[in-house]
């Protein structure tokens, strides 16, 4: 090592410890740290989190987070095994936690977040211990690594294809939330708020689309491209087709042609 990279060596090594004797520093140092971080009293409850940590998590607020939550008892922690794994860090361990996959409805379900497209958050955590003067264990952190986040937006598009694919059979809810791998009440609300219409409205429209394809097919009677669609020509689906198109089948017809 040359002498001017050592004295620059030895200058940071001088200067680190002055940097952060003052707790103000340190703490800004965190609180905008690009990963999410916690930090817990021996006891569980979260003193400290970061802004990463809530805008990942969905946190509404830190009042609504520090000082209430506690990692031993988080029903989500509890329910995926980790708890007794956090709980070595008391013991002065550091604690690597590998795809800890947090389903976001779950989140929902027990903490006051914030309402999100969002089917899971997969993550890696590092526990650690932070020591006090005499050598006890003051505090311990966590760290995450958000490996991937999985929005709901795939769950849509898996129960838009199984719409798409099945479009000529009568409408299922329950298959279609069971195809997009959700509860019928979460895929129904997720739904509408992705599309803003229903999976029901959405597979009628998808219908009616198919149904314009086949009326214009000149070798088919309008009834035939009904039957094409698995549909009965009546008054009622020549008025449901109306509503929607702005015209009657027939009128379709001949403003195509």
């Amino acid at each position: 090592m040359s002498e001017q990279s050592s004295g620059i060596h030895g200058s940071f090594k001088e200067t680190l410890p002055s940097l952060f004797i003052e707790r103000e520093l340190l703490a800004k140092v965190v609180e905008h740290f690009p990963y999410p971080i916690q930090v817990f009293s021996p006891d569980g409850i979260a003193r400290f989190i970061n802004k990463a940590a809530m805008e990942t998590i969905g946190i509404r607020s830190l009042e609504a987070h520090v000082g209430r939550y506690n990692v031993f008892e988080d029903p989500l922690v509890l329910k995926l095994g980790a708890a007794d794994r956090v709980r070595k860090v008391l013991k002065g361990e550091t604690v690597y936690i590998t795809d800890f996959n947090a389903p976001y409805k779950d989140l929902i379900r027990y903490f006051n977040v914030k309402d999100r497209d969002i089917r899971t958050i997969s993550a890696d955590i590092t526990c650690f211990p932070i020591l006090g003067p005499g050598g006890e264990i003051e505090w311990f952190a966590a760290v995450f690594i958000i490996k991937n986040v999985y929005w709901g937006k795939e769950e849509i598009a898996l129960g838009k294809e199984y719409i798409e694919s099945h479009w000529q059979e009568p409408f299922n809810i329950d298959k279609i939330a069971k195809a997009a791998t959700l509860s019928k009440s979460h895929f129904v609300r997720l739904f509408k708020k992705n599309t803003g219409v229903t999976p029901h409205e959405y597979y009628v429209s998808y219908k009616i689309g198919k149904l314009k394809e086949k009326l214009l097919d000149s070798n088919l009677t309008i009834a035939q491209a009904f039957a094409e669609c698995n549909m009965d020509y009546n008054g009622h689906t020549a008025r449901q087709f109306k509503e929607r198109v702005g015209v009657s089948p027939s009128e379709y017809r001949k403003s195509r042609k």
